[in-house]
Order: C-alpha cells, then structure tokens, then sequence
C-alpha cells in the first residue's frame, strides 16, 4: 500500500515539477517582507455579544465598534495597496517611532489603554443610568518609560511604595518627585511579575519640570450593582472603541431600546465627563461600518465628521452619519429615531 502511494506522489512529482516550483517561487517573492504597513477598512464587532449584565434587558438592533484592518507589508499586501484605493500604504519608520520600546511595552500599554476604556465607559454608563457603582481599588501602572536605567522602573510596573511609604494615591508619587533635587536617586517599591521589588527612579529635569521620566496610568476595580461582565477579545475595544461601549451597556441598564431595530456602527474616545473624543482611521471605520450593512454610522463632531462626510460622498455610500460631541447627544440622537 505504501509502495503504491510513493510511486503516486513520485509520478506526480515528475509530471508537475515546474508548476510546483514556479508556486513555491511566487509563495516565497508575495510574502517576502517590505517596511510598510497597509490600512484598509476593516468590519465591525457586535458590542451586544460582549457586554453581560445581569437581568439586562434586549434591543431589537445592535450597537457594534468599527475597527481598522492593518496588514503586514509585503510583495502581495503592496501591490494590493497600489491598485485598491480604499488602502493606504504607510512606512513602518513613520509609525514606529520609539525605538527603545520592546513589542511587550507597546502591548502592555495597548491592554491598559482597553482597560481604562472599558473602565471609563461602566463608571459613565452606570452613573447616567443611576445605577450603584463603587470603587473598590486603585492600581497605578506604568505604560511608558523615557529613558530605561540599570534597577530602574520599567514598563508593566506596578508603583506600590516611594522611600518605604505606601502609594495610597499618585499625587503622594509625584510629590515626592517635586520635593527631590534634579539627579536625586528615589526608593521605588513596585510589583513586577507578580512580585515586590525595589528599584531606583531619578528626578529628571523635564521642560522645567522635575518629573521620573515616567507615564503613568490609574486602573479601578469597581464594584456594580448589577454586576457587569466584558468579553472581549484583547484585539477587540479600545479607546477610539469608548463611546459604543458606554451607549451598549447603559442601553443594557435602561428599559429603553436605543437601537430601534438598527444596525448602529460607531467610533470616538469618552471621557469621565461623557466628552466624545476624535480618533484616527475614520475612512476606514466608515468603509467597514458600510460593508457590514450598518444604517447610521457615529462620529465624533469636528474634522472626523467632515472626513466621514467627505469620504461618503466620495464612495456615494448609502449610510446615515451623525456627528456628537458628548454621550449625552448620542443618547437623545438615538432616542429621537423611535416610531
């Protein structure tokens, strides 16, 4: 049998050699490696399917992210960019641009980004909806650091202590850091790797400021009532991703459905204060939302609502955009397209 099987392949072989090779030779020249990224629109993700709540009541449509399709450069992905003008070819040294940076620093501050995200959009989402939401804990991490020392602080800590005193909250941190002479050595106690450690931070004349040299960001633990759950992916949210976020889940808390039956595809930071914020890649997030079938598209007020606009009337997209400037706008929006 196996004897049978080899002459088959080995005849095959024989026969086909040159198509084999000529296949092997266009796989290796279409994947070989270029420095640039290519940008196209992307699709969407419904936010409904992520967001749990306890008892939460059910819409009719679905509020959904928008998101960017980012490929590898390569022979194939270039040559798609040159002739598909919905892509955009971009130089990976004009986006990358710290090079003292590891890949694991740029995704731990990526997943922090999510997390305040996502944070933002429950505190906001249960506030407007008057619903019991507490903080229970602070963390403060670190998500950048300017220049790495020997025993210094590093990206993915966890500030727990300054001189021996724990950090209760970051202004005891910084402080600290304005009290201390430029060149000053500070006693840091941080969690790294699910362990203490203590390690050294040096006050750092900055534009006329005495900071570490440090970027720094607050992560909350809350306590809801009712419990909220998020599942998403840790490619899936984000920032840009805050205002869709907050409108699923207090659509979640509320009796009302703030989708009537749509297809509602938007973009836009949030902030604590329900400010809807601009972001970047909105031709692409446009060309998705309209892929998908969405009817309305959200977008924050200012130049990406003049990009969006511009780009439908470019590509005669048949899609319903609206530009907001707050949470609340978004909200009344909705609520004014019922029946």
């Amino acid at each position: 049998m196996f004897n049978k099987v080899y002459l088959k392949i080995k005849k095959f072989m024989k026969e086909y050699y040159k198509t084999i090779i000529f296949l092997i030779i266009c796989y290796f020249v279409f994947t070989f490696p270029l420095p640039y990224y290519i940008y196209a629109g992307g699709g969407t993700i419904n936010i409904n399917d992520r967001v749990v709540i306890e008892d939460s009541t059910d819409s009719k449509g679905t509020l959904n992210f928008a998101y960017v399709k980012e490929l590898e450069g390569n022979v194939a992905s270039f040559i798609l960019g040159n002739i598909i003008p919905s892509y955009d070819i971009e130089k990976k040294e004009d986006v990358e641009l710290n090079e003292n940076e590891t890949s694991e620093d740029i995704m731990f501050r990526n997943r922090i980004y999510l997390e305040s995200a996502n944070q933002t959009a429950i505190m906001l989402a249960y506030t407007k909806a008057n619903k019991e939401v507490n903080v229970k804990d602070k963390h403060y991490y670190v998500i950048y650091v300017e220049d790495k020392e020997d025993n210094g602080i590093r990206v993915g800590d966890e500030l727990i202590k300054i001189n021996g005193k724990e950090i209760e909250e970051l202004t005891e941190f910084t402080d600290v850091i304005k009290k201390s002479k430029v060149g000053d050595k500070i006693n840091v106690t941080v969690k790294r790797n699910d362990k203490e450690e203590d390690v050294i931070a040096t006050v750092k004349d900055i534009d006329g400021e005495k900071l570490a040299g440090i970027s720094i960001s607050t992560i909350y633990d809350y306590k809801t009532n009712p419990e909220v759950e998020l599942n998403f992916k840790s490619s899936e949210g984000g920032p840009s991703g805050g205002l869709m976020l907050t409108l699923a889940i207090y659509d979640k808390l509320t009796e009302n459905d703030l989708t009537n039956g749509l297809k509602i595809v938007g973009t836009g930071t949030i902030s604590s204060d329900g400010t809807v914020g601009e972001i970047g890649g909105v031709k692409y997030k446009l060309n998705g939302a309209v892929k998908a079938g969405a009817d309305i598209f959200l977008v924050p007020k200012g130049d990406n609502y003049k990009e969006a606009l511009k780009e439908k009337e470019k590509n005669d997209y048949d899609i319903e955009i609206k530009a907001v400037g707050t949470f609340d706008e978004a909200v009344s929006y909705l609520e004014s397209l019922k029946p």
